[in-house]
Formats: C-alpha cells, sequence, structure tokens
C-alpha cells in the first residue's frame, strides 16, 4: 500500500485560458490519468477489470488549487492509495509543477460496482492481493 507513483505530463495550450493559465477543469483529467497509472503500476489493467465485469465509478472528489499551472508546464503528479479498499477506494493526488512547487492537492473516492447490476460490490480479492504487494 506504500506505493507511490510519479506521473508526468506536459500541459498543452488547448487546456488553457487566454492567459495560459490551466482551466480548473483539466486537473480532474489530469489525475484520471494518474490513477490509472497507478493502477498500471500494481499490475492491474482498467480494461481487463471491466471487461470483467467491474466498474469503479468515481462517487466524489476534493480538490484544492493552491497555485496555477500554466501552459507547458511540466507537471508531476504524485498518485498513492489512502488505505486498503473495501467497497470504496480512496486515491490522493499532489500535483507538482517542474520547480517543485505544489500546485494541486487532490482525492477521489471510487465505488466497486458490478457492471451488469449496478450495484456496489466488495473490492475483488485479486486487486486486493495486488495491492497489498504494492
Amino acid at each position: 500500500m506504500s506505493l507511490i507513483t510519479e506521473t508526468l505530463l506536459k500541459v498543452r495550450y488547448a487546456e488553457t485560458d487566454q492567459m495560459g493559465v490551466v482551466h480548473h477543469s483539466n486537473y480532474i483529467k489530469y489525475i484520471e490519468v494518474a490513477r490509472v497509472d497507478w493502477l498500471s503500476a500494481t499490475g492491474t489493467s482498467y480494461r481487463a477489470m471491466e471487461e470483467s465485469g467491474i466498474m469503479m465509478p468515481v462517487i466524489s472528489l476534493d480538490i484544492k488549487y493552491k497555485k496555477s499551472a500554466y501552459f507547458d508546464d511540466q507537471l508531476v503528479i504524485k498518485t498513492k492509495l489512502r488505505k486498503i479498499p473495501t467497497v470504496k477506494i480512496i486515491f490522493d493526488y499532489e500535483i507538482y509543477n517542474e520547480n517543485q512547487e505544489l500546485l494541486t492537492i487532490a482525492s477521489t473516492t471510487l465505488a466497486f460496482m458490478d457492471s451488469e447490476t449496478r450495484k456496489p460490490i466488495a473490492c475483488p480479492p485479486y486487486l486486493l492481493e495486488k495491492m497489498k504487494c504494492s
């Protein structure tokens, strides 16, 4: 559970406003990329999980903007699992620029859901095992 991944993203022009500042909505996309990277680092394929009938919808998002990111910035998104998941899984994120300034702090809560019944389920044992070993 101590795995912390670092995802690198370069801010694209289309993600900014006329002043070159990243629009707040793009941070949600950035942390989604980072979350998928974190799962991949544990050997978990998001696609394979969905194909096996497990969905993970976001049920809560908390984000605090400390400083702005700008066009052409190289961002580092640090992602970690808050605790061993049950029916829910919580990720924490920190976004830094290339000067190692903390720009954003965020967390997401996702629920494990059976894609057929659309009902919550416990975290699958094979995922728990991968997460405990990370």
